[in-house]
């Protein structure tokens, strides 16, 4: 497969579901932390207080609505990355229930190596989510994750994150630029 700017085009729409599942929790967010406040055995948080039910449902909610949007507007194009509308769907809910749980195991992974909340992890924060949210959806996407896409995903999943963190930061939607 010749990678082109179709193919980038595809990627960047398959991806939208993990981008806003990802993205919503700033915005909507809050209140009840998912871990309900508890300790591992190992005596430290097991998400912290940033990882909340709300966040964690508003994200996965979000996702699966940009997917639906998808599976009514592509079929048919071009840009159709899946070749049925119920791919394209279950695709998209699956790449928003592993970003969440991506975003979680990143959370958890940082309290057992004793990072606080709001201490920067380039994997951990920037792409963690995008490679659990793949994992979670490669059985039903396997022909668009190619090893091309692969690579520009996560090229672009890190100036993005980078750069939307940054501008949510200004905005004093996040309290840390990361």
């Amino acid at each position: 497969m010749v990678f082109s700017i179709d193919t980038a085009l595809m990627a960047v729409l398959f991806i939208l579901p993990a981008y806003f599942a990802n993205a919503t929790p700033v915005l909507l967010g809050g209140g009840t932390p998912i871990d309900l406040r508890r300790n591992f055995f190992d005596g430290k948080r097991l998400f912290g207080d940033g990882k909340t039910l709300r966040g964690f449902a508003a994200g996965i909610v979000s996702g699966a609505l940009i997917a639906g949007l998808e599976a009514y507007l592509l079929p048919g194009t071009q840009f159709a990355f899946l070749p049925s509308p119920q791919l394209i769907l279950l695709s998209g809910w699956m790449l928003s229930l592993g970003t969440m749980l991506g975003d979680l195991a990143g959370s958890f992974i940082k309290r057992r190596l004793g990072m606080d909340r709001g201490n920067p992890s380039l994997i951990l924060d920037q792409l963690f989510f995008l490679f659990v949210a793949l994992a979670f959806a490669y059985p039903f996407a396997a022909a668009v994750i190619t090893i091309e896409s692969f690579i520009f995903l996560v090229a672009l999943t890190y100036v993005l994150h980078v750069g939307t963190n940054f501008a949510a930061n200004k905005l004093g939607l996040k309290s840390v630029p990361w």
